[in-house]
């Protein structure tokens, strides 16, 4: 998994609640089985017209915010299903860090679990960085995980919270896999004790294994 440690770039402000995970990512691109490429797919129904062509007025078609690092999104964003390609949607399209008043638990999890920062912020500082970012000439923003703070062009910083274990795994990069092979020492003390105690647990295995 990629480490998050700081991201500075445009901010899109998308600013609707209750966004859920089919408009971040429609079902039709669900038979993917690679990342690579769901960020076209993105908020499609917002993107695109019937016929394919993008709609001018969205925020992501327009520039500087066709390559936004950051979204600033309403309450409730990521409800729904509990589709994992909506973090790989973001994350393909560019997007490293969501910043909005609440989030829907399993696919705050999930954009976890894939390098995705989440900020719960107050509306009311949403709001305020979303006016900031309405213009493309003040849209810049940076983000530091280690200093848990959003700087804004004008040099206003707005501090967050995160929980300490999420702020570890995100900044070295550890998914659920390379968090359990921090304990293999661990494991395979555990598994030769087994192996002592237990040794019908192995026998059908080691059949297997030479069969």
């Amino acid at each position: 998994m990629k480490k998050f440690v700081t991201l500075n770039g445009p901010v899109a402000p998308l600013q609707l609640i209750n966004i859920d995970t089919d408009q971040i990512i429609p079902k039709q691109y669900l038979s993917a089985i690679s990342r690579a490429g769901l960020g076209k797919g993105l908020f499609h129904d917002f993107r695109y017209k019937p016929n394919g062509q993008e709609k001018g007025d969205f925020i992501l078609n327009l520039k500087p915010y066709r390559n936004a690092k950051i979204l600033l999104a309403g309450d409730n964003f990521g409800c729904g299903s509990s589709r994992e390609h909506a973090p790989w949607a973001l994350d393909d399209f560019g997007i490293r860090c969501v910043i909005a008043p609440g989030f829907a638990d399993i696919f705050f999890n999930n954009c976890v679990k894939n390098g995705i920062l989440l900020i719960n912020m107050p509306e009311t500082q949403v709001t305020e960085l979303a006016g900031l970012a309405a213009n493309p000439d003040s849209c810049v923003m940076s983000v530091d995980l280690k200093e848990q703070n959003i700087t804004t062009k004008n040099g206003l910083q707005i501090g967050f919270d995160i929980e300490t274990f999420r702020k570890h795994r995100l900044l070295n990069g550890l998914d659920d896999i390379e968090i359990t092979l921090q304990k293999e020492a661990d494991i395979k003390i555990f598994e030769s004790k087994q192996k002592q105690a237990m040794p019908w647990l192995y026998r059908e295995t080691s059949r297997i294994n030479s069969g």
